[in-house]
């Protein structure tokens, strides 16, 4: 059941040194998020969407909202770590985010959010790598009770958007 809760390995949340072209191979995975996402979507059927990657995982089409949904608050917090000193960030319950009924509509609307995100923070984070200083900047999450770095953020949403491709795989039976 791990193998396919975290099919690419669990994210080392303890990790704070990233070397540059790391950072770079990172957001560049970022960046083509929603092309890799584009690659599957020929291949999603009404039927197929319900389709989950495990025992009580969500289905594709709850992947690909809580892509979306993930990834804008991703970006929110890149900017506000930006602009502000350690700022504190709300935190959400995914799970309860997944249980609200637009999980239930077509994804369609939740693939051109992320491609419009994800043509934005990529850009943002590309210019931000030309200051390597800004990726130290940090933002407080309340729920895990530490700053994470903008670094960390990179290396983890690089990670997440690749895990739920595997699951995506998965569900897809490729």
């Amino acid at each position: 059941m791990e193998q396919l809760k975290y099919p690419i390995g669990k994210f080392d949340a303890n990790r704070t040194d990233y070397p540059l072209e790391e950072l770079l191979e990172y957001v560049l995975q970022i960046q083509y998020l929603p092309n890799e996402l584009s690659k599957f979507l020929n291949l999603i059927t009404a039927e197929n969407a319900e389709n989950s990657y495990r025992p009580g995982g969500w289905n594709i089409r709850q992947i690909i909202h809580h892509l979306a949904d993930s990834h804008m608050n991703a970006w929110i917090r890149t900017k506000l770590l930006l602009s502000e000193e350690n700022p504190t960030v709300k935190p959400y319950d995914e799970n309860l985010w997944a249980a609200e009924r637009d999980y239930g509509y077509a994804y369609e609307a939740s693939y051109i959010i992320l491609v419009g995100v994800h043509q934005r923070w990529s850009l943002l984070l590309l210019d931000t790598l030309k200051t390597p200083e800004k990726l130290q900047r940090t933002f407080f999450h309340p729920e895990l009770n530490k700053s994470i770095s903008l670094a960390q953020l990179i290396a983890m949403y690089a990670w997440h958007g690749n895990t739920h491709l595997a699951h995506i795989r998965l569900a897809l039976d490729m």
